[in-house]
């Protein structure tokens, strides 16, 4: 019997996908637990329907992350910080701070999980720092840390 599942089956498949399950695997266990839907014409172009919003809502994103991208291409985000001897932070500046000083100055909300930090900043200076706005789409920005 061919069912498309609704969720993803050990050892059968994925959501989405269209396969051959034995007719009392399918008739008593995948279809009752919710599992799976037979596979009508009508089940078969929603699922059609559904791949395709799903695809624009994929592309949507990544026009928003591409546009994201061109407004913070080459800026400068300033950050102030406490210091001590030697120009060192109190603390350090992290993916969170920086992520509040771009909201802060320009205006555009970034997750700070998207800003990639391999390790916190911890004295003055100017860093190339880089956001993942979407699997494909990437930015960086020049972030400035000042002492006051």
């Amino acid at each position: 019997m061919k069912v498309i599942l609704k969720e993803d089956v050990k050892k059968l498949g994925s959501k989405g996908e269209v396969v051959n399950a034995a007719d009392g695997y399918a008739r008593n266990y995948l279809i009752p637990k919710g599992l799976a839907v037979e596979a009508t014409k009508n089940n078969l172009k929603k699922l059609e329907e559904e791949k395709k919003k799903e695809q624009q809502r994929l592309e949507q994103e990544k026009q928003e992350a591409k546009e994201t991208a061109s407004k913070l291409k080459e800026k400068k985000i300033t950050v102030q910080a406490k210091t001590g001897e030697k120009d060192k932070l109190f603390g350090s500046i992290t993916s969170k701070d920086i992520a509040e000083a771009i909201k802060k100055q320009y205006g555009i909300k970034v997750d700070k999980r998207k800003i990639q930090l391999d390790d916190p900043i911890k004295e003055l200076g100017s860093y190339i720092v880089s956001i993942k706005l979407h699997p494909e789409v990437e930015a960086e920005v020049t972030v400035v840390v000042q002492g006051n």
